[in-house]
């Protein structure tokens, strides 16, 4: 079972309101809750939203359904929040509707004690407040986290900074994350894990000044959606017998490439029907970066030169994956 509590706050009784955190909450949920093949993903996924006077989320409210989310052995309990946050010198707070000044929200220290003491197997928490890097910071040194087995966090910026939003109702950092979800973190089977949605979001933002944070405390990341893999894992798996080990090389010759130019040339081995079925598959790889040829700057002219190819780093990642038994 996978739960998620999702969370946007635009409407504030006492302080600015926001523009964008509710778009950001219905846009996470429509990711979140499906597959790209259409299986269910986070099934009926509890969103909140602030969007005005009438329909605040109070304190009262909001901690309820964190401590309702957490208190459970679900495989994974995934909690998103967009909206104000604020710190002090007692730590982090997520700013309710009904919130007068910022540290009358709901503590993270709150947050993080309810998911680390909660049964899931998996907590993930996702904040796109200001400050929302303090979550987890132990209270007696900055310099350390404190997180138990299975808990991720991600956050839009580090404790001393401001979250921002962009131009059209949304949040920077939200929109990668959606993009991030939707298919440009996922890795070479369609998994997409926290991990992989911290790098693209990084590598995203390149230099600007809002810096995403990135802590975790697992053995193994756990998928938050699954999309369409950029190779078929019948490919993938091919790695192991294409290669015996994974810093060999394999010779490739003429054989291996079905099409010719220019005049046959009767030296020039013709082609090997077995041979271009794995050489179709190498090209597969080639494209994904797995494999790279050897001495020649293409796959075509390293057969046709009788040159060889080899694996990349990740060639030789997934090598020992598929090894392993791990795809």
């Amino acid at each position: 079972m996978r739960k998620a509590l999702i969370v946007g706050i635009d409407h504030y009784d006492h302080i600015s309101a926001l523009s964008g955190a509710v778009n950001d909450a219905h846009s996470v949920k429509a990711v979140l809750e499906r597959n790209a093949d259409g299986t269910l993903n986070f099934a009926t996924p509890k969103l909140m939203t602030g969007t005005g006077p009438a329909a605040g989320i109070t304190r009262t409210n909001l901690r309820q359904a964190v401590e309702e989310l957490f208190n459970d052995d679900a495989d994974i309990a995934l909690f998103y929040f967009a909206g104000h946050g604020y710190i002090d010198d007692t730590g982090g707070f997520l700013c309710a509707s009904d919130c007068k000044s910022g540290h009358d929200g709901l503590a993270l220290s709150e947050v993080m004690a309810m998911a680390n003491q909660s049964g899931a197997k998996n907590k993930v928490i996702i904040l796109d407040s200001c400050h929302g890097g303090i979550a987890g910071t132990s209270a007696v040194s900055k310099q350390v986290a404190e997180i138990s087995d299975g808990v991720t966090i991600l956050t839009a910026s580090t404790a001393d900074q401001y979250a921002m939003e962009t131009g059209g109702g949304s949040g920077v950092f939200t929109s990668l994350l959606v993009d991030a979800l939707s298919g440009a973190a996922a890795n070479l089977v369609g998994a997409i894990t926290p991990g992989s949605v911290y790098a693209h979001i990084d590598q995203s933002l390149g230099n600007w000044a809002q810096r995403p944070v990135f802590k975790t405390n697992v053995k193994k990341f756990v998928s938050l959606r699954e999309t369409d893999a950029p190779i078929e894992l019948a490919d993938l798996q091919k790695l192991t017998k294409l290669f015996q080990h994974p810093t060999s090389q394999l010779a490739l010759d003429p054989s291996y490439e079905p099409e010719r130019s220019g005049k046959e040339d009767a030296s020039i081995p013709a082609p090997d029907p077995a041979k271009n079925a794995d050489f179709a598959v190498l090209q597969n790889l080639v494209k994904v970066n797995l494999v790279r040829p050897v001495d020649a700057p293409h796959m075509w002219h390293a057969a046709m030169g009788s040159k060889a190819c080899e694996l990349t780093v990740l060639g030789q990642h997934y090598w020992n994956l598929v090894k392993e038994d791990l795809v």
